[in-house]
C-alpha cells in the first residue's frame, strides 16, 4: 500500500501527549529520552504532565509536537510502515523531513527548539494576533486583509480548507479584519490562542536568525517527496527544503495546495502521524474521498497496522 504522512502543528498539543505511547512502545519512550538528552528543559514529563500553560508555550509546545510524531513514526518503522510523500503542517514539516530523511532527528530537535523560542520572544517584542476565519473563500478574505493593513500587517497566515482561512498580524489590525470577515457573512470567526503573528510579515526577523541556524544544518536530498508549505508542491533536494524552511516562518502556510499535490502523487491511504485529527479533518473539507486515519496512541496504532497488514495480505 503506499502511504502518505500528515504530520500536525501547533494546537494539537495536550497535557498527557505521548504517555501511552512511552508506556507500550520501548522505541516511542526512547524517541522522547533523546529529547530530554538533546534539550534543555524536561521534555517529557512536560507532554506527560504538563502544567498545560507550560505546554501550549511555542518554545514548549514546538518541539513537544516533533517528539510525539517522530514517537509515532518510529513505532510505524518497527512495523515495516513506511512513508511513500510526506508533509507536515507549520511546525510539523520538520516532522515530515525526518521521514523524508532529509535531517536527523536530533538536528530537527535543535531547530524546532530555536524556530519556538524565536517566535515566542518575537510575540513578546512584537505582539501579534491570529484569527481563523470559517465560511468565507480566500479570494473574499483577501481584500478584507488588505483594507485591514491600515492599521498594521495583516497577512493569510494558513489557507487550510477552501471555507477556513487563518488571518495573522498586528493586533489592531487582525480584529479590524474579524469585525470586517464577521460583516462579510464568515459562519465563525475566532481569535486564535497563540503568542504571535505566525506566517505573517512580522515573523520576517526571527525567519532571518533561524536562516543561520538552519544554514549549519545538515540537510540530505529527500529519501521520499516532501510537499512543503511556501509552495504547496513537491521538493527533494536538500538545499532547496533548507531555503524553503528560512522562508516558512512569514509565509502562509498553503494546505489546500499541499493536499491536492499530495493526492495527486497517488495515495492508497494517508495517515496522520502525531497527537490529534485536526489534519484528517481538513482533509475531508478539502476532498470528501481520500481515505485517511490517525496514528497517535496505542489503539489507533494497531488499528492502523492491522489495517495496512489486512490490506498487504
Amino acid at each position: 500500500m503506499r502511504i502518505a504522512m500528515l504530520f500536525p502543528g501547533q494546537g494539537s498539543q495536550a497535557v498527557g501527549m505521548g504517555a501511552d505511547l512511552a508506556a507500550a512502545f520501548p522505541t516511542a519512550r526512547a524517541v522522547f529520552e533523546q529529547a530530554d538528552a538533546v534539550l534543555d528543559f524536561p521534555l517529557m514529563r512536560t507532554c506527560f504532565d504538563g502544567p498545560i500553560e507550560t505546554l501550549t508555550q511555542t518554545r514548549y509546545a514546538q518541539p513537544a509536537l516533533l517528539a510525539h510524531s517522530i514517537a509515532v513514526l518510529r513505532v510505524l518503522a518497527d512495523h515495516g510502515i513506511q512513508p511513500a510523500i510526506v508533509a507536515g503542517h507549520s511546525v510539523g514539516e520538520y516532522a515530515a523531513l525526518v521521514a523524508a530523511e532529509v535531517v536527523d532527528y536530533e538536528t530537527a530537535l535543535r531547530l524546532v527548539r530555536r524556530r519556538g523560542e524565536l517566535m515566542f520572544a518575537s510575540g513578546r517584542t512584537t505582539p501579534g494576533a491570529m484569527a481563523a476565519v470559517i465560511g468565507l473563500p480566500l479570494d473574499a478574505v483577501e481584500p478584507i486583509c488588505h483594507a485591514a493593513r491600515t492599521l498594521g500587517v495583516c497577512d493569510v497566515a494558513n489557507r487550510n480548507a477552501d471555507d477556513q482561512v487563518v488571518i495573522s498580524g498586528a493586533v489592531a489590525a487582525v480584529e479590524e479584519a474579524m469585525r470586517r470577515a464577521a460583516a462579510a457573512g464568515a459562519r465563525m470567526v475566532k481569535r486564535l490562542n497563540v503568542s504571535g503573528a505566525f506566517h505573517s510579515a512580522l515573523m520576517r526577523a526571527p525567519g532571518a536568525e533561524l536562516e543561520r541556524d538552519l544554514a549549519t544544518a545538515e540537510f540530505r536530498d529527500a529519501r521520499v517527496p516532501v510537499v512543503t508549505n511556501v509552495t504547496g508542491a513537491v521538493e527533494t533536494r536538500g538545499s532547496e527544503l533548507r531555503a524553503l524552511l528560512a522562508k516558512q516562518i512569514h509565509s502562509p502556510v498553503r494546505w489546500v495546495e499541499s493536499m491536492h499535490t499530495l493526492l495527486e502523487h497517488g495515495s492508497g491511504l494517508v495517515l496522520e502521524v502525531g497527537p490529534g485529527n485536526v489534519l484528517k479533518g481538513l482533509l475531508r473539507r478539502i476532498d470528501r474521498a481520500a481515505v485517511c486515519e490517525t496514528a497517535g496512541d496505542p489503539a489507533s496504532l494497531d488499528a492502523v497496522v492491522a489495517k495496512i497488514a489486512t490490506a498487504g495480505a
